[in-house]
């Protein structure tokens, strides 16, 4: 893997990026690197993005999109009612609760519960992952208006989430939400996101401490642990869930941390709608 730059005085930007990273510099006018890298980190004018190559033939560029119109208008239109991960956090009138999402990846599940109305810090154990999480956060600040009151709802901590949950000086929040690194046969993909899904599996593998993240955000959630599965997949750990929200193709379970109710009993599913 190496940082490299699609435009003119974006160089030495470039060599920043990659000293922080620790990854070699491919200047795309010089001599070039002694094996070609499969993955590379392009920062351009637009964007900072990452480029697959499989065989030599470009797959396409992953990046963050804070901006997408399409997300703020489908959700202004339906609300946090006909979101599964905002039910499973417990969203409701009055009611925002604060995010940890402890595996944060691309930020589209943060951004849908930033734009709902809570304050989700996001952590991301990749260096690579973080740094174009950043890169999403400044653009969207940077595009103002509705979409900048969104992203600023959004923080950003790059690191393991087990260690931060043990050793940070961070007040526990509301809930903890896991989306881990599904192994391969457990979840099936479009086309677009398929692209997506294999360059991120390529950069950081599976979440193979899964189990223990589940473990550690149990002690730090104060009211719910939430944790995105495949509909199908058993559940982290053989950890049965208090309840589970159906959501398409995946289901959210729904661990609680404080007791429940008197009279409520321990294991509600909710019907596909």
């Amino acid at each position: 893997m190496a940082v490299t730059t699609g435009g003119e005085g974006l160089l030495a930007a470039a060599a920043f990026l990659a000293g922080e990273l620790g990854l070699p510099l491919l200047d795309p006018n010089g001599p070039g690197l002694p094996v070609a890298p499969e993955l590379l980190l392009r920062l351009t004018p637009e964007r900072l993005e990452l480029d697959w190559f499989d065989e030599g033939r470009r797959e396409g560029a992953v990046f963050v999109d804070f901006t997408a119109k399409g997300l703020l208008f489908r959700l202004r239109q339906e609300g946090w009612r006909r979101e599964p991960v905002a039910r499973a956090v417990g969203m409701r009138h009055g009611i925002r609760p604060r995010v940890l999402d402890a595996t944060a990846g691309l930020g589209r599940d943060a951004v849908v519960l930033a734009r709902l109305g809570c304050r989700v810090h996001m952590l991301e154990r990749s260096p690579v992952v973080a740094a174009l999480l950043a890169d999403g956060l400044r653009r969207g600040l940077a595009a103002g208006g509705e979409i900048a009151a969104t992203v600023g709802r959004l923080g950003l901590t790059p690191g393991d989430a087990s260690r931060f949950m043990t050793h940070t000086d961070f007040l526990p929040t509301e809930v903890v939400y896991l989306d881990p690194m599904y192994p391969e046969p457990e979840r099936k993909r479009s086309a677009l996101a398929g692209k997506e899904m294999r360059t991120l599996r390529l950069l950081v593998g599976d979440d193979a401490d899964a189990d223990a993240i589940l473990a550690r955000a149990m002690t730090w959630a104060t009211e719910r642990v939430v944790v995105k599965r495949p509909r199908k997949a058993p559940p982290l750990g053989g950890r049965r869930p208090d309840h589970t929200i159906p959501g398409g193709n995946t289901r959210f379970d729904v661990y609680r941390t404080t007791p429940f109710p008197v009279g409520l009993p321990p294991t509600v599913v909710e019907p596909e709608r």
